[in-house]
């Protein structure tokens, strides 16, 4: 598959080189903190001439934040926001064999505000020339790459809704405006693309993951 514009790591590694070789190691993971450790050594694996750090404070007025990983490359660099968010699947996947026991994480309306405020982050911490940004989910949850039927009633998450070929940009309100601590504004506009990772037996056995990309002027980047 031909690496969309905008989506090279650390402007060395294209990412969708980066996820085939991730699923050829490691078609499902036990946790997030699985997935950024495998995703770090593939990129390296790609590219080893980016440095990978995990866990980057960032400081704020009055707090700290947390980049899950930083990837610097020769000349540019990446910052990254993974989210696993996974319903419960049992089995055996992966060379050599792994069992996996996935837990149902339960709340998909908290799953999309939670990556739509990395995206937010992001734009913060892409304000700087030469450093770019990725929002990555994998999941086995199907509600979140499927859009709601026609008719159905506003959720709280009404916005915040991630299923393909939804666009995410400007003011997004939570529960229409009611619970004022979730309003997220972004600064770019996001096509959302999800593309396929794994198939493993049973239900809950597809996985897909969607990217965004964040440019340092806070442009668009489909996923």
């Amino acid at each position: 598959m031909t690496p969309r514009a905008g989506g090279n790591i650390a402007g060395q590694a294209p990412l969708h080189e980066v996820m085939a070789l991730l699923r050829g190691h490691r078609p499902v993971f036990h946790s997030e903190a699985d997935l950024q450790h495998s995703f770090a050594r593939v990129l390296w694996e790609t590219a080893p001439e980016v440095e990978s750090r995990l866990e980057v404070p960032r400081r704020r007025p009055g707090r700290a934040e947390y980049l899950d990983l930083l990837c610097i490359g020769p000349a540019a660099r990446t910052a990254v926001e993974f989210k696993y968010f996974t319903r419960a699947w049992t089995g055996t996947a992966g060379t050599p064999a792994e069992d996996y026991i996935l837990k149902a994480h339960g709340a998909t309306d908290l799953a999309r505000l939670h990556f739509v405020r990395d995206i937010a982050r992001l734009e913060r911490f892409c304000g700087r020339s030469g450093q770019d940004g990725l929002a990555l989910m994998l999941t086995n949850e199907p509600s979140l790459w499927t859009p709601p039927p026609a008719g159905r009633r506003r959720t709280r998450d009404h916005e915040f809704r991630i299923h393909e070929g939804r666009e995410l940009t400007g003011t997004l309100l939570w529960a229409e405006g009611t619970y004022e601590p979730n309003t997220c504004t972004l600064t770019g506009a996001y096509s959302l693309e999800w593309e396929p990772y794994s198939g493993q037996d049973g239900p809950g056995g597809e996985f897909r993951w969607l990217a965004v990309h964040v440019n340092p002027q806070g442009a668009a980047g489909d996923g």
